[in-house]
C-alpha cells in the first residue's frame, strides 16, 4: 500500500504504486498515475492528466498537470508527463498540454529548481537542469542535457538545443542551437559549452568539429545559408555536426545572433 498522510485527499480512482509516499495536505485527482518509489511532499496539487514516473521527488507547494494558461483551452482531456528519477523543487507550476500536442512533458533524470514554470505543450528532454524561477512560454522545446540558468525567460515556441547552457537572467527570443553557451538580453551566442561537452565524454574530434561549424556560422561573415553549405562541403559529417545542421533546418524562429553583432541569424 502507498503511504498517504491522513490529511491528504487522494481520489480512489488514481493509480498509485504501492511504495509511493504522499505528504500532508496534498491533493491527487482521479485521472492520475504515480509510479513506484515516488515521494510527493506536503501541499502539492496533482491534477487530472498527471503521469509521474518512478523514483521522482516533488517538493512542497508544486502543482502538477494543472490547466494550461491558454484562452483557447476548453477543458479538453490532456496530460503532463514527468519522467523517472526527476526532482521538482518547491512551488513549481507544471501545466498540462492543449489540443496542439495533447501533452506537456519533462523527461527523466531532470532537476527543476524552485518556482520554475513549465507551460502548456512544452517538451523538456532528459537530464535537463532548470534553475530557480526560470520561466517558459508555451510550446518550448528543450533538448537533452541542457542547463537553464535562474530567472531565464524563454519565449513561446522557442527551441533550445541539447547540451546547451543558458546564462541566468537571459531572455531567449530566438532558437538556441545545440552545444553552445548563450547569455545576455536577449540571449546571444557566446561560444561552445566546452566544459559540459568534455564532462559528458565528447571526443576531441567531435568538439573540434562543433567549434569549426560554429565559427563558420557565427564568425566567418557568411550568412547562415552560406555557412551551412560550407559546413556540408568542408567538415566531416559527424553526428554532432549533423545535429547542428538539422536544428538550423528545423528552426522556424531563426537562431540567436552572435554576441555584439547586433543582428539576428535566420535559417
Amino acid at each position: 500500500m502507498p503511504t498517504i498522510h491522513p490529511s491528504a485527499i487522494v481520489d480512489s480512482k488514481a493509480e498509485i504504486a504501492e511504495d509511493v509516499v504522499i505528504g500532508p495536505f496534498t491533493t491527487v485527482e482521479a485521472d492520475v498515475v504515480i509510479d513506484a518509489g515516488t515521494v510527493i511532499d506536503s501541499h502539492v496539487r496533482v491534477d487530472n492528466g498527471a503521469r509521474i514516473g518512478k523514483n521522482c521527488r516533488i517538493h512542497q507547494g508544486t502543482v502538477v498537470a494543472t490547466p494550461p494558461q491558454d484562452l483557447k483551452y476548453a477543458n479538453e482531456k490532456t496530460e503532463f508527463h514527468l519522467g523517472d528519477n526527476s526532482t521538482v523543487r518547491e512551488y513549481c507550476t507544471l501545466n498540462r498540454g492543449t489540443t496542439h500536442s495533447w501533452k506537456s512533458s519533462v523527461g527523466s533524470d531532470c532537476l527543476l529548481m524552485a518556482y520554475v514554470h513549465v507551460a502548456h505543450d512544452c517538451l523538456v528532454g532528459d537530464r535537463v537542469i532548470i534553475a530557480n524561477s526560470a520561466q517558459m512560454g508555451g510550446h518550448v522545446l528543450i533538448g537533452d542535457w541542457a542547463i537553464i540558468g535562474g530567472l531565464a525567460a524563454i519565449h513561446q515556441f522557442s527551441h533550445i538545443g541539447a547540451h546547451s547552457m543558458i546564462a541566468g537572467g537571459a531572455k531567449v527570443v530566438k532558437d538556441v542551437p545545440p552545444y553552445v553557451l548563450a547569455g545576455s538580453w536577449p540571449a546571444q551566442f557566446e561560444g561552445l559549452n566546452s566544459v559540459g561537452l568534455r564532462r559528458r565524454g565528447f571526443s576531441r574530434e567531435a568538439i573540434d568539429a562543433i567549434d569549426r561549424t560554429y565559427r563558420a556560422i557565427y564568425r566567418s561573415g557568411m550568412n547562415v545559408s552560406q555557412a551551412v553549405d560550407w559546413v556540408k562541403e568542408n567538415i566531416e559529417p559527424l553526428p554532432e555536426v549533423q545535429n547542428i545542421l538539422d536544428f538550423i533546418a528545423g528552426s522556424d524562429r531563426g537562431i540567436m545572433k552572435l554576441a555584439g553583432s547586433g543582428r539576428q541569424h535566420k535559417a
